[in-house]
């Protein structure tokens, strides 16, 4: 845990340093897309550090670069062949720094892959003095007692959501003000460490540094959700390309997160697999006639499959599209009925408010939101990215929403566990405490 603390205290200050300097690039390496953009950053953004945000400073910066290819060598959000992974990114990165015409070399990453898990913890201190200060922040943080996450996995995020100071809660900064005992709840995200490692791996062999990691599905619901859906309580759902991110919000701070290992590539390889067809083929005929609710016009509706095999009869085959919704359905109710499941078992029935928020590509399907209606709840609207400064427009639609997400995080992140500086007493100790145990079992 030394060791994951410090490397993401290394990180904020890369970012800062960046900031000041005026560049940075966010990038979103997805299993459909790679895709990357330059920011900008004024004066104001540079003189503000890192605090607990609200929509983060849209204001602050503008983009003077985007680039997007074609994802290679991800599946599931995680690189599963670094060399064409590198090719893809190494494209988007010089795409976008050709437009903006200027060289960076540091960059924050969102991605879905790690297999998430979310965590909720809870740790309570006495005041050392009347008001609170950073240091009495600090402590509070390291009192919460993080469990086991198992071998192989590392914190992605740490955030505060909510403080206590004496009877009173949901204070969101309680810094400055009076009390005798102080409370915290804080959500932590834990992902695998080699799925972390590989990412910051490939950026280096790109000649990047990181200067940032977060999660996908967190990134989606910051561009998303409306002020006052962060607020009351709502889900953001990332239909990824080869995952579906999901993530929870109340109070402005994200309270769950998790991922569901299907996305929109399933449903094109069952359309593959179905028509017998090759993949490009299926992308596009999803793309132009795929849809979940199926009319009466969609049996005369008639698709050619087209295709170059060499078989005459074969590449001239046609196929009503009710026929391809017939392929495409089964599979995103089963990807809604697992989000169900995870929110369930999150319980996302108790929240004030209910709102369900689709984004991410696969959010373009026709229909989806009226069969996510049925399935998910009564309350889902399809999300569209909010616009910040400069961004083109091709890069405005539902598939862009983590990368703007990425863009905001970057102007003014949240509050996280390594912002403060913890007490050294609290490393120290632990592996103390593993030794005592070890010897009392031993001997």
């Amino acid at each position: 845990m030394t060791d994951l603390y410090q490397s993401q205290r290394a990180m904020r200050h890369m970012r800062q340093q960046a900031m000041q300097r005026g560049v940075i690039a966010v990038l979103d390496i997805g299993t459909f897309k790679v895709a990357c953009l330059i920011l900008k950053f004024g004066s104001q953004g540079a003189a503000e550090g890192s605090g607990v945000g609200n929509m983060a400073g849209q204001a602050t910066f503008r983009v003077i670069g985007a680039g997007t290819t074609r994802s290679r060598g991800v599946r599931f959000g995680e690189i599963a062949a670094m060399a064409e992974t590198e090719r893809a990114v190494r494209t988007a990165l010089q795409t976008a720094q050709k437009m903006a015409q200027v060289r960076v070399d540091h960059a924050i990453v969102c991605f879905s892959g790690g297999q998430g898990r979310s965590y909720g913890l809870e740790g309570t201190v006495e005041l050392e003095g009347a008001q609170v200060t950073e240091n009495d922040i600090a402590r509070v943080l390291s009192a919460c007692d993080v469990p086991d996450l198992g071998p192989g996995r590392e914190v992605l995020h740490a955030q505060p959501v909510n403080f206590l100071l004496d009877h009173r809660s949901g204070l969101s900064d309680p810094r400055g003000q009076t009390g005798r005992k102080l409370g915290c709840d804080m959500h932590l995200l834990s992902i695998e460490a080699d799925v972390m490692q590989n990412l910051v791996h490939c950026l280096k062999r790109c000649d990047v540094e990181v200067a940032g990691l977060a999660s996908a599905s967190y990134a989606s619901a910051l561009s998303s959700l409306v002020e006052d859906e962060q607020e009351l309580g709502a889900a953001a759902i990332d239909l990824g390309g080869g995952a579906t991110g999901i993530s929870i919000f109340i109070k402005k701070h994200m309270i769950y997160a998790d991922t569901v290992r299907l996305g929109g590539d399933h449903i094109t390889s069952d359309i593959a697999k179905g028509l017998q067809i090759p993949y490009s083929a299926a992308e596009r005929i999803k793309t132009f006639y795929g849809g979940v609710q199926a009319t009466g016009k969609d049996d005369r509706e008639i698709i050619e499959i087209g295709g170059d095999s060499g078989d005459w009869d074969k590449d001239r085959r046609t196929i009503t599209r009710s026929e391809l919704i017939g392929i495409m359905r089964p599979r995103v109710e089963e990807i809604l009925e697992e989000v169900r499941a995870r929110l369930d078992a999150a319980g996302f029935d108790h929240l004030p408010s209910q709102q369900i928020v689709l984004a991410g590509g696969g959010s373009q399907i026709p229909g989806l939101d009226g069969l996510a209606a049925r399935i998910l709840g009564q309350q889902v609207r399809l999300g569209r990215p909010m616009r910040v400064q400069g961004l083109p427009q091709a890069a405005t639609g539902p598939a862009f929403a983590g990368i703007v997400g990425l863009c905001l995080f970057a102007a003014r992140p949240q509050d996280e566990w390594w912002d403060f500086d913890i007490p050294a007493d609290r490393f120290s100790a632990r592996p103390l405490k593993r030794a005592m145990k070890w010897f009392k079992d031993n001997w």
